[in-house]
């Protein structure tokens, strides 16, 4: 008698078998410093006399290390000490920023002027001519030979208040700003803004308002929009933009930004900062396009706030509401 066993066949589908072996990257997130909020659908605001754009020039005067440490470059780097790219950073401290000044006063625009404060030591008298002409000053390290991430929580919060102190004591401004040298931060950075009674923070480019920032503190601190494209730095040396386009560039955002600000639909309040280094746009080639520039904004004056870092903060911080 024989016997016969049934052939069976298994028919599987991969999927029911397949074992993925990828699992979800977590994402180190910013959540403990501030939510994630759309433009669209926040709080409606107003800036002063019911204006909708805010407009500020964040004018970095900056001083390096002769024969050390970092330094923006023009040409190539060469063996220390540098005399190419540190010759043409100084010339921004001796001709360009004299030069901008003029331009400034010319069309009565104010300036967020962001200093080292090394530059008390180097050249007073550039502080002091910025000063005299009711302008804010906003700490930016002692020197941009440095980059600030490269420190200590010690050494950090030490330089926060070092260079409160060194500007209160030698201008007699309560500095309540801060830009980090090379836009560089720790972990720790916005903790030790508010524990060194800083208000706000320029280092953050992720947004056309001002936003609270969470710190560790009793106080959170205000984060100002500052621009990393709206930049003489990153355009300029970086791109390789010529000095028309970024003036056209300038131009393009301030008539954008306008606009956004007068949407039927949704009408909203901004910021534009507009960041500039005299060792660029104070080389007269350049500076005959930024004076462009800034005076196709200067006619429209009336329909903007022309403005500094800080009065937008003090602005903020008379409302009750966090954007």
């Amino acid at each position: 008698m024989a016997y016969f066993l049934p052939i069976i066949y298994f028919y599987y589908s991969p999927k029911y078998f397949f074992v993925n072996p990828y699992k979800p990257y977590v994402l180190k997130s910013l959540d403990a410093r501030y939510p994630y909020r759309s433009i669209r659908g926040r709080v409606d605001f107003l800036w002063p006399k019911e204006k909708r754009l805010a407009v500020y020039l964040g004018f970095n005067i900056e001083n390096f290390s002769f024969g050390e440490g970092l330094g923006a470059n023009i040409g190539p780097v060469s063996k220390q000490p540098d005399v190419l790219n540190y010759m043409w950073r100084d010339y921004g401290n001796r001709v360009g920023v004299w030069r901008c000044l003029d331009l400034f006063d010319q069309l009565n625009f104010p300036t967020g002027t962001l200093i080292n404060t090394s530059l008390y030591d180097y050249c007073p008298e550039v502080i002091k001519a910025f000063v005299e002409r009711g302008d804010e000053l906003i700490g930016h390290g002692h020197t941009n030979s440095q980059r600030q991430s490269d420190m200590s929580q010690e050494e950090e919060l030490g330089l926060l208040r070092y260079c409160k102190e060194k500007i209160k004591k030698e201008s007699g401004q309560n500095v309540t700003g801060w830009l980090s040298p090379w836009i560089s931060e720790t972990f720790e950075t916005p903790d030790l803004l508010a524990q060194a009674n800083y208000d706000y923070t320029l280092n953050w480019c992720n947004d056309d308002q001002p936003f609270l920032v969470k710190t560790t503190q009793s106080v959170p601190i205000w984060s100002i929009p500052y621009p990393q494209e709206l930049n003489d730095i990153p355009m300029i040396i970086h791109r390789q933009m010529s000095s028309d386009d970024f003036s056209q560039m300038i131009i393009d955002q301030f008539d954008e930004m306008l606009d956004q600000t007068r949407s039927p639909n949704a009408p909203q309040s901004l910021v534009m900062g507009i960041a500039l280094h005299p060792y660029i746009v104070g080389q007269p080639y350049r500076l005959k396009h930024l004076r462009r520039a800034l005076q196709y904004i200067a006619r429209s004056r009336q329909d903007i706030w022309l403005t500094t870092p800080g009065e937008i903060c003090s602005h903020m911080r008379t409302l009750t509401l966090s954007c």
